[in-house]
């Protein structure tokens, strides 16, 4: 044995990577995901840093109105809402942006921080759009194995019901639903659901998109249940939650990883216009919906505290968008083979 064989030998040979660090490995490779990660992750602490945010740099309370205050600009005390100098003059102009640390956007049309509301109401409206999408992808995914995989008279009901639900317009059912249950409240067993609570948003939002994931898993997994693997597994006896636990549901997570992202910026799109029309999130809580319904009345003098919110929700909806391009494209094996083609 020469020299370099002895080397070659001694050298142990790479495991192979397996699919998930691989798909990994791809998705670090993507600028445009890694970036959109990066410009997510910003955007998610400085909604969770919000509290500080108000404590030591606003020194306001944004849930308070703070009609009397007054702030110190160039050495100069003025008051926080400005009277106003159109028409008669009986109304009142928040103060502008001083772009300082103090009202750095300006004020509401109750002199509230509208920097310290925003960031509040970026909480809210992550943890909806976030919470909703998984509610929905997990109940997606369990419909659409079971209907795909057991098929027949279980397939059939199933699928009617997604049929039902994808029969209304999905604004117009979150609509119907929010208004209905903020009248009154939902019980789900031992839990209630106040008209209050962000919980109500979450439920709802996540139920009307159901179907549009549900689908394509059900496809799915009715393809794969014609694979060879799968025939293998079942002429070999295996029984059907083995088949599931170990053959279909290792196929179909990819897809419902993939589907996280995406359903997450619908699911924030569908809170802000809910909020917006007081459906939503409901006082004194906020999101980025209802700050947007508070500046439509001051379009015309202090346009930005419409505008703020309005931005960060393209935003966050681009970046998450573009992350799920990202993980789908790291996560299909397909579009791996056509990027090294």
């Amino acid at each position: 044995m020469t020299t370099l064989d002895t080397e070659r030998a001694e050298v142990p040979s790479s495991p192979t990577a397996g699919p998930w660090r691989t798909a990994w490995r791809d998705l670090r490779r993507n600028k445009v995901a890694m970036g959109s990660l990066v410009v997510l992750i910003i955007i998610v602490l400085a909604c969770i840093a919000a509290p500080l945010y108000e404590s030591s740099i606003a020194h306001t309370d944004a849930f308070t109105s703070n009609v009397a205050g007054t702030i110190t600009i160039n050495g100069q005390t003025v008051p926080v809402l400005e009277p106003s100098t159109e028409g008669l003059g009986l109304g009142v102009n928040p103060i502008a942006p001083t772009w300082t640390a103090q009202y750095f956007l300006g004020s509401d049309n109750q002199g509230r921080d509208v920097a310290s509301r925003i960031l509040y109401g970026g909480r809210n409206t992550l943890i909806i759009g976030f919470a909703s999408a998984i509610l929905c992808c997990v109940l997606a995914g369990i419909i659409g194995i079971v209907s795909g995989f057991f098929g027949r008279g279980v397939d059939a009901v199933l699928s009617r019901g997604l049929d039902v639900l994808w029969a209304f317009p999905v604004y117009l059912l979150a609509i119907c639903l929010s208004v209905v249950l903020i009248s009154s409240s939902l019980t789900i067993g031992p839990v209630t659901l106040s008209s209050a609570s962000i919980l109500l948003p979450i439920v709802i939002i996540g139920i009307v998109y159901v179907p549009y994931v549900a689908r394509p898993i059900r496809g799915q997994v009715m393809s794969l249940r014609e694979r060879e693997f799968v025939q293998a597994a079942v002429g070999a006896g295996a029984p059907d939650m083995r088949l599931l636990r170990r053959e279909i549901l290792p196929n179909v997570l990819p897809t419902i990883i993939v589907f996280l992202p995406l359903m997450a910026a619908i699911n924030m799109l569908t809170e802000a216009a809910l909020s917006f029309l007081s459906i939503g999130v409901q006082p004194p809580d906020s999101s980025w919906g209802t700050i947007v319904n508070d500046g439509v009345g001051l379009l015309y003098t202090r346009p930005w505290v419409a505008i703020a919110p309005g931005i960060l929700l393209a935003i966050t909806a681009v970046t998450l968008n573009l992350l799920g391009d990202g993980v789908r494209d790291a996560l299909d094996p397909k579009a791996r083979l056509r990027g090294a083609a």
